[in-house]
């Protein structure tokens, strides 16, 4: 799933994971996904499983190609942010406003950074159970 139209909101970080959310909805539904589609043995001649997981494939490259471009850019956008936050501060030391939203911005900046090592172990999950399911059914192109 790609981002809504009109871009990330990378300023609330409650609406940023609540996005990635939606967008981890595929890995999130791996395991029934494979269940319902890549046929056991048994019932092997009555789908086509290569087809199926081929698309699979596609779909989970897309989805974790999506989320890592949305997580990037919002680090990217809030490291700017924190960047513009710094400069200010060192003109006006005095200024705890300006030291608290500093604070804020470097918070939710640690929080996003740490979203990338959430975003391993989910794709990491979901290839472990797509190779079980698909390995006889589907290689993936070597360069990937």
């Amino acid at each position: 799933m790609a981002a809504p139209s009109g871009g990330v909101n990378c300023e609330e970080f409650a609406e940023f994971q609540e996005l990635l959310k939606v967008m981890r909805t595929i890995d999130d539904r791996i395991v029934h996904e494979l269940n319902t589609t890549v046929p056991t043995a048994s019932f092997a001649g009555k789908i086509d499983a290569s087809q199926t997981c081929k698309q699979l494939y596609e779909s989970l490259m897309a989805a974790h190609a999506s989320r890592d471009r949305v997580i990037k850019n919002c680090i990217a956008q809030t490291s700017e942010v924190v960047r513009n936050l710094r400069e200010e501060r060192e003109k006006n030391l005095d200024d705890l406003t300006l030291l608290k939203q500093l604070r804020k911005e470097q918070t939710k900046l640690k929080w996003m950074q740490s979203e990338l090592n959430v975003e391993e172990v989910v794709n990491d999950r979901s290839w472990k159970v797509f190779n079980e399911r698909c390995r006889i059914h589907f290689k993936p192109p070597k360069n990937e």
